[in-house]
């Protein structure tokens, strides 16, 4: 029986993620508002005046966003007004998983990066890398975890979602896999033995979409992104409902490598927060749905450490038993 069960998720699994390939596919034929983006490149962002010295640049990650993948060219807009600022050639540099970029950020090899709340709470210790900013959006730097479904399913709550098809975005998610982990431990339940088929999609833009297309049954995503898809493409939400919201934790922050000099830190962190003040910078962030951009504290970060605490306490390492599988 456990022979046939384990045939039978992994094919599930197979399924899910062949749709979920077909899933980007057809939303690139669909509009430009649902991007594909190859997390394997380094591009130029801004290229150095005269002035520049040739060869210095500033490597910047964009792992996490607090808008959708639809918004990717005001990101690249901000590092290209960023580059104007500091008069800095800036290289933006992509990759897939939150994990990757943590590594660079501590070999030095990435300078400044967006990422998640969980990345951030979990392993600033072993990597050393320090809060720079976080984006303030309606007035609130905290954000939640929406579990969501579509919205033609009987799904009421969490229990309902027993033995059913559910997404997770990253491994090292805070919103898309920490927080729905958490839960579930509170019950002494393990998302591999709670759920009938788990897989990655790597995107809450791609949640979104699995579950208002009804290719998963539930997922768990950034408040922030759904309520930006909402106003923005609301079609797309339309198909989908809340029904569980988490409590607040600190918003996704940007963060420097410790080789980052102190002094470099502090120009680019100038930048940023007085980016609203000035035309340009007003014109990038209300694309992004970000009000401005405000020095963090570590304090807000708290409440996702301690949900890495009792889950580790519950099961051990977070990723001990559930490997990215799609």
């Amino acid at each position: 029986m456990n022979k046939e069960r384990s045939r039978e998720r992994y094919v599930g699994l197979f399924l899910i993620c062949l749709m979920l390939i077909l899933l980007s596919i057809a939303g690139c034929g669909r509009d430009t508002q649902h991007e594909v983006i190859d997390f394997s490149d380094t591009v130029q962002v801004a290229r150095p005046d005269t002035s520049s010295q040739e060869g210095e640049s500033l490597k910047v990650a964009v792992s996490a966003m607090v808008s959708p993948k639809a918004s990717f060219s005001y990101y690249r807009e901000l590092l290209d007004y960023l580059g104007r600022k500091l008069d800095t050639r800036v290289e933006l540099i992509q990759r897939k998983t939150y994990g990757e970029v943590n590594e660079l950020l501590g070999k030095g090899r990435i300078d400044i990066a967006f990422i998640c709340s969980g990345p951030y709470a979990a392993a600033k210790e072993k990597y050393g890398f320090k809060l720079l900013v976080a984006p303030e959006i309606h007035g609130s730097h905290f954000y939640q975890s929406y579990l969501i479904v579509n919205k033609s399913s009987p799904y009421r709550n969490l229990e309902d979602l027993r033995g059913k098809t559910f997404a997770f975005t990253d491994p090292d998610s805070n919103t898309g896999r920490l927080v729905p982990v958490y839960w579930l431990s509170l019950s002494g339940e393990h998302p591999e033995d709670f759920f009938g088929n788990t897989v990655f999609t790597y995107s809450h833009d791609n949640s979104i979409m699995a579950v208002s297309r009804g290719l998963v049954d539930g997922a768990a995503v950034d408040g922030l992104i759904w309520e930006y898809v909402s106003r923005t493409d609301p079609e797309l939400t339309a198909s989908t409902r809340v029904i569980k919201r988490s409590k607040r934790y600190g918003i996704p922050p940007v963060v420097v490598s410790p080789s980052l000099s102190r002094e470099t830190g502090e120009r680019i962190r100038d930048v940023f927060v007085t980016a609203h003040e000035d035309s340009v910078g007003r014109r990038i962030l209300d694309g992004l749905k970000i009000d401005r951009f405000i020095v963090p504290r570590d304090e807000w970060y708290d409440p996702v450490r301690e949900m890495l605490t009792h889950v580790r306490s519950q099961s051990g390492r977070l990723d001990e038993r559930a490997e990215p599988q799609g």
